[in-house]
């Protein structure tokens, strides 16, 4: 499905997140307005976004939750699990690692990595805070799919270099940096601080 365009793929979570939230409180069918209402986006755009991961849903009727929900699952590949290793053990890792709502998605954190001698040997929940010295090693060896970034800025482009150079192809920078890396290498920014300002946008103009 290389056609399917970004904005959609990012919209994707969303329904599922709201078709897994439908079958918690018994829905077994929505409909695309219904679904847009509880994604926060029109009709129109879900059906459209649907359209794309192939013939789903009966017209007049709507979706089969259950259905969608493996369906999108699936496209999203969170049919296996992924192995997650995160870099940079601060107070965000340390945050990140303790979140149960990645285990609960498919994400297993497999691995955590700092270069602060203090840190370096310490337990993390079941692991043990390795050294950055072994990190392509150790990348390697725990077949980690995916990279969770939270090194400070000005050694992340080296890092991420690292890492990309170790296989990984799937990196989430938590950083300020603007990563240059070779094709291939998917990388998705999360700046939080980019949230509020939108977030403050919407205050502004409420106000």
């Amino acid at each position: 499905m290389d056609h399917v365009p970004d904005q959609t793929i990012n919209r994707l979570p969303i329904y599922l997140r709201c078709l897994n939230q439908a079958r918690t409180v018994g829905i077994a069918v929505v409909n695309s307005l219904q679904l847009a209402q509880m994604a926060g986006t029109n009709a129109a755009q879900v059906r459209k976004d649907l359209s794309y991961l192939g013939e789903l849903g009966t017209r007049g009727i709507g979706y089969d939750v259950e259905a969608l929900i493996h369906h999108i699952a699936d496209v999203l590949g969170l049919t296996e699990k992924r192995r997650v290793a995160i870099v940079g053990y601060g107070r965000l890792g340390g945050a990140l690692h303790g979140y149960r709502g990645l285990a609960d998605r498919g994400f297993d954190i497999v691995a955590v990595f700092d270069d602060d001698p203090a840190k370096i040997g310490t337990k993390a929940g079941e692991l043990t805070v390795a050294s950055m010295d072994t990190l392509e090693r150790d990348l390697r060896d725990l077949d980690v799919e995916i990279v969770i970034l939270t090194t400070p800025t000005y050694v992340a482009q080296e890092v991420a270099e690292r890492i990309a150079a170790a296989g990984v192809r799937a990196i989430m920078n938590f950083t300020y940096a603007l990563l240059d890396l070779p094709e291939g290498v998917k990388v998705r920014p999360v700046d939080l601080s980019v949230e509020l300002q939108v977030l403050s946008f919407y205050l502004a103009r409420s106000s």
